[in-house]
């Protein structure tokens, strides 16, 4: 099955044309408007989807692009920011996923995450789980004094078996990632990697699997984000 995530660093409605050769399964894009409050043209584009968020222009969305059914999840976030937890064709659980300030100085980014794992843990080790999205974080971010960080987050993953798909993919340390994935203000000479997927080891099958990080010379002209295009067992 072919994922792509993207923050599409808002107006998608103007946007999603780019990703149509990529022809992916579905589509999680972060910082997109509600087609539901959008254009026509838009609508008719986003056909099956879930949307997710706190202002109708930039919020959560997962589009599906083939004969897939995907259920939402009625997982609590206890006004977290931002998740959208579904169900995809009742075989493994979704977990799309654009980490937000949230008026959280202690929590903010990938606190968010960190807070919901502590309330789902258990829901996330229940099922095979794809996890997707801008973390807006890395581990050379991690702050020595702080209780939890973006490496605690990633052990907490792995101790329920959800490994980084990027990682394991180019056996690269986390933090010291080749491909950026975000260019801030979009200048070259600022390239970050802060946007993921993780995955359950049913879904990760190391001669089968990929994961690509876009290619700044097409993306930039689009967001400062590039997208993430990879493949799960499944």
């Amino acid at each position: 099955m072919k994922v792509l995530s993207w923050n599409c660093n808002g107006a998608f409605r103007k946007k999603y044309h780019t990703l149509e050769n990529i022809d992916a399964d579905f589509l999680i894009i972060q910082e997109c408007e509600n087609p539901s409050q959008s254009t026509k043209a838009y609508q008719e584009w986003a056909g099956d989807y879930l949307w997710h968020g706190e202002n109708k222009n930039k919020g959560l969305g997962v589009f599906i692009r083939s004969n897939i059914q995907v259920k939402k999840l009625s997982w609590d976030d206890d006004n977290l920011q931002s998740f959208l937890p579904c169900r995809v064709n009742n075989a493994f659980n979704l977990l799309a996923v654009w980490t937000k300030y949230a008026n959280s100085p202690n929590f903010r980014y990938i606190g968010q995450l960190w807070k919901y794992v502590q309330l789902h843990k258990d829901n996330m080790a229940k099922e095979d789980l794809l996890l997707c999205g801008d973390l807006n974080s890395n581990t050379c971010w991690d702050e020595w004094d702080r209780w939890w960080n973006h490496s605690d987050v990633v052990k907490e993953l792995e101790e329920i078996g959800i490994f980084s798909i990027y990682h394991r993919y180019y056996k690269e340390e986390q933090g010291k990632e080749s491909r950026p994935t975000l260019f801030h203000q979009r200048k070259l000479e600022k390239p970050y990697h802060v946007d993921y997927a993780f995955s359950s080891n049913n879904l990760f099958r190391e001669n089968e699997n990929y994961l690509n990080v876009g290619d700044s010379n097409k993306w930039l002209e689009f967001s400062d984000h590039m997208p993430l295009i990879l493949t799960i067992a499944y």
